[in-house]
């Protein structure tokens, strides 16, 4: 049987569809990078500790980001400009998980954008990788806890809330009260005595205030 010879153009159509295929491949596996988040709360704290884990997991010095901040929110400049900068198959690296995020609400909410970008998370300390199957398993247990503590502190305030009315405990601001000359100068007031302005001078209540005591004196005389 005679082999089958391919025209060279048709030969070279092929192998450039071939490296079409397996360029692209070879291009995601080269430009996936790892990133390295550090951050300290002051200008005094030492980082030599974060760089040092971040220089012997191989990670260049461009791609760490550096942050003098307090964590206690995610609102922090260097932070969304690295989330800003990761890319499908990156890695965020950070040496524990409080150098990420203050509390376990911040740090699944980030987590879920990384995820959302195709973007891994791994924390050294703690042995998160989201690559690993054990990894995403522990954002699980973590997300789990966060709910189960949210579930216990609103049935604590919810509990709190009942027991104090039924103590009789005012809940919310202290209610103002008004001071003694409080009905003659609503009735001066509305017997166009005085104005509305001088009204609240005499009583040192604002317009609000003034109404609901207002209110509250008719229903007492209804009684």
């Amino acid at each position: 049987m005679s082999a089958l010879i391919l025209p060279a153009s048709s030969a070279y159509a092929h192998a450039e569809l071939a490296w079409a295929i397996f360029i692209p491949k070879i291009e995601r596996k080269i430009f996936i990078k790892e990133y390295a988040y550090i951050r300290v709360s002051s200008k005094d704290q030492n980082q030599s500790r974060q760089i040092d884990a971040m220089a012997s997991r191989g990670i260049p010095q461009g791609c760490i980001f550096t942050e003098k901040q307090s964590g206690k929110d995610t609102n922090r400049p260097i932070l969304q400009s690295l989330m800003n900068t990761v890319q499908e198959g990156d890695v965020i690296v950070v040496e524990s998980i409080s150098r990420f995020a203050r509390n376990t609400k911040d740090l699944l909410s980030l987590v879920e954008k990384l995820t959302k970008k195709g973007v891994e998370f791994v924390s050294l300390k703690e042995h998160i990788d989201t690559t690993t199957p054990a990894g995403r398993f522990t954002l699980t247990v973590f997300g789990a806890i966060s709910e189960l503590e949210r579930e216990h502190i609103l049935q604590r305030q919810a509990e709190g809330i009942a027991a104090a009315k039924a103590r009789g405990k005012h809940l919310g601001r202290p209610i103002k009260t008004p001071p003694s000359n409080f009905a003659k100068v609503v009735k001066d007031w509305e017997q166009g005595r005085i104005d509305f302005a001088e009204a609240l001078r005499l009583t040192g209540l604002k317009r609000a205030t003034f109404y609901n005591r207002r209110r509250e004196l008719r229903e007492s005389r209804k009684k």
